[in-house]
This record gives structure tokens, sequence and C-alpha cells, in this order.
């Protein structure tokens, strides 16, 4: 993704506002006045970023510190915001990654990966609107064969892309259809392949056999693809984005995450374990519907926006 455009850091405060909201509340609730933080606040702080779905290994780890710098000090609101901004954002900071389909070989193959719902065919159609916005000439592939309305919805975002775009009947072989997509782009000079996936946990293994079979057969194209393999998570679901994570990246090889849906959830703080427990860094984040508001994680932004401390980091 191209970098963050001016009005990035005031989108990315305004679609955690649920998530603010509810820990500022919190926050305000535990230090009413300027007062000594002892015992029982540490314990109402550390419940409260459980509650935020920060996951209870983070919250113990960010309480330890606060207790070791500021117990029996004097401390409000204020301090706690900050001091939290910068907990989090350390906890966060060595799992960012980069996401630059442009900066590989060519054509750069990505296959989005996730369970229905999630949010893939749309981030896949707003990655595509931003690269052919670089200049870049895209080929979007359906893979997702069993639902008609994924192949439908992901060719209207081809179009508002200018992106080309192939699929095939519901039931066609997904395997054979990304072989022949990523044939077509390199006898045809394309940048980049975005491929979108089916996502049926219900049948798990042989949604696992299929995503198997998809690598192996773009491994005869180019021992390297897919270059890029994205796990498109929902921050609406809470902890279960962490049940998911485990389920896709025990599996197939993953290589970043994409987590969606933030500016619908009162706990964007699930991001921070799901971070933790997977091997792969997050990439990108959504805040919004719009095409821009799909863009490159930066920890500390994220941590500052969550508890709603609003200036953009410098």
């Amino acid at each position: 993704m191209s970098e963050p455009k001016r009005g990035w850091f005031a989108r990315l405060t305004e679609g955690l506002t649920k998530s603010s909201k509810q820990m500022g509340d919190q926050i305000a609730q535990v230090f009413v006045a300027k007062e000594p933080l002892d015992q029982a606040k540490l314990d109402e702080l550390e419940e409260m970023l459980i509650e935020a779905d920060l996951g209870p290994h983070s919250a113990a780890r960010i309480t330890e510190r606060f207790a070791a710098e500021k117990f029996g000090k004097d401390v409000d609101e204020a301090e706690i915001r900050e001091a939290l901004g910068v907990a989090i954002g350390e906890e966060l900071s060595s799992r960012e990654g980069t996401f630059d389909a442009l900066s590989g070989p060519r054509p750069y193959i990505v296959l989005f990966i996730g369970v229905n719902g999630s949010g893939k065919t749309t981030t896949l159609g707003k990655i595509a609107t931003d690269l052919t916005r670089r200049g870049a000439k895209v080929l979007v592939v359906a893979g997702d064969t069993f639902r008609a309305a994924a192949v439908e919805q992901l060719k209207v975002w081809a179009e508002r892309a200018n992106a080309d775009f192939i699929g095939r009947p519901t039931g066609s072989d997904a395997a054979g259809l990304a072989f022949d997509a990523v044939q077509q782009a390199k006898d045809q000079g394309y940048d980049v392949v975005l491929i979108d996936t089916a996502g049926r946990l219900q049948n798990k293994q042989g949604l696992m056999d299929e995503l198997h079979k998809i690598i192996r057969v773009l491994k005869k194209l180019d021992p390297d693809a897919p270059h890029e393999t994205l796990l498109v998570l929902d921050a609406t679901v809470g902890r279960n984005a962490l049940a998911q994570e485990n389920i896709f990246g025990n599996q197939i090889g993953v290589t970043g995450i994409v987590m969606t849906k933030l500016d619908g959830t009162a706990r964007g703080g699930v991001l921070v374990p799901v971070a933790q427990a997977s091997d792969s860094p997050i990439k990108l984040i959504g805040v919004g519907e719009g095409v821009d508001d799909l863009q490159p994680f930066n920890a500390r932004a994220f941590a500052r926006s969550l508890v709603g401390l609003q200036e953009p980091v410098r």
C-alpha cells in the first residue's frame, strides 16, 4: 500500500472511537482524581485491559510495567492514557510489517485467505484500487468459486479499480483458475495478481486442502509464489479472531495479517493478542468502508488512537 495520506491519523482515531471511548470511560472510573497508584488500582487496570480484549498476557505485562514505573506515585487519567499509549505501542512495535506489491517480482502474486465475511473481497478490492492508482497493471482473480455472490462482488470491485478480472462458473476448480490466471499474467505483462479464495471453515480440512492445492499449482509457474499470503481477520468477532489465526497460521504459510472492521467494535484491543500470538506481522488495518480507510499498520499510531490520544505520531 502507498503511504498514509494526510488525514489518516484522524480517520484512525475516528474509526477506533468505540474502542477508545470504552477504554476511556473505564480509565476515568478507576482514576477519578490524581492519587497514588496502589495494588487495587493496578488490579482494576489489568481487568480493564483484559475486558478490552488485549488478552491476559499483554494485560499482565503492561500492568507490571506500570507497577515498576508508577507504583506509589500520584497518577491521573491523562497520565494513564499517555502511559497506556506508550506501553501498547511497545507491545506491538515488533509486529509491524510492510506490504508492497510493487517491490518484488513481476507478476507479484498475492493470495487472500480467511473465513467468509472477514472482509477478504473488500480488502482485495481496496488494494487493487490503490495499485491501479499507482499505475500498476492488476489482474483480479475470483478464486472463491463456491459463492456466486463473492464472484459478482469482486467483479464490481475490479471494475471500480480499473483492474482486469477473471472468474469461472460456480463450482469450478479454484486451483485451475489460479494457474490459468497467473499464466495469463505472465504472458501479458501484469504487475500484480490478486487471488481471492473461499473461506468455508465449516469444512475446515476441505478448505485447507484447496488452499494447499492452489499454492502447489502456483509454484509450478513460480517456485516463490505466492509472494504474499494475507490472512484477513474481522476485528468485530473479538477473541474468535485468535482461533481463526491459529487455524490458518498453523496450516498455511501466512506472510501477513490484515485486521478489518476496527471501526465496528468497542474491543479493538483484540489486535494486540492476535499480533502476539501470530508468527506473521500485522501489515494492514481497516477502519472504514472507504478505499483510503485501509492503510499500513503503525503500532504507535494505533496504540495512541486506541486510548483516545488524537494527535498524529511524528
